[in-house]
């Protein structure tokens, strides 16, 4: 998003408050219905282990976060991402090859996932901080992706404290996770 703030100043070509806002909408839609389907395939693998339980806590508070893009979409009439029946394939195989790899690896891909998203919805509220700045108010989108970044945080930590560091090949595999989590998010933003 940090391209689109400047869409709040009303440069000629720039997108309105409106399309900026259903951007979040789309892609923070899309994000949950991924993380929901990353948490399937690692219980798919991982469910009757020492983490099943743990995963399924975290899954449940993701499809919270579901349930309320679902209900802002509808809403708002916005369009979700064409991309969902990918992100349905591609997360629930995130999930399952990383709970293949362990334990440390599932909670090392819930900590990739978790810091871009908490990256995303920083910069989506500065962007909302703009778009108010100029007159525009969204106070229970900001409401909602505040409550929903403490809770992300929340998953990062609970993962670090479950030893995600100590996976196998931590780093590139937490640089290859944020690298297609990067991706996901400029796709669906506008497809």
């Amino acid at each position: 998003m940090t391209g689109a703030r400047r869409g709040t100043g009303g440069l000629p070509g720039d997108p309105s408050a409106r399309e900026l806002t259903e951007r979040m909408i789309r892609v923070d839609h899309a994000g949950e219905y991924g993380a929901t389907r990353i948490y399937a395939g690692q219980l798919a693998v991982l469910g009757r282990r020492g983490q099943g339980d743990l995963i399924r806590h975290m899954q449940a508070q993701e499809q919270q976060h579901l349930r309320t893009f679902d209900a802002m979409i509808a809403d708002r009439r916005v369009r979700p991402t064409a991309m969902l029946p990918f992100w349905h394939l591609a997360g629930f195989a995130l999930g399952a090859v990383t709970a293949a790899l362990g334990e440390k690896a599932a909670m090392a891909c819930t900590v990739a996932v978790e810091e871009v998203i908490d990256g995303h919805y920083t910069a989506q509220l500065e962007t909302l901080g703009e778009i108010e700045a100029h007159g525009g108010a969204e106070p229970e989108l900001r409401q909602t992706v505040e409550a929903f970044r403490a809770e992300e945080l929340e998953h990062r930590d609970t993962a670090l404290e479950q030893g995600a560091e100590q996976a196998p090949g931590y780093r590139l595999l937490s640089r290859v996770i944020k690298a297609g989590c990067r991706a996901a998010i400029a796709i669906s933003e506008r497809i």
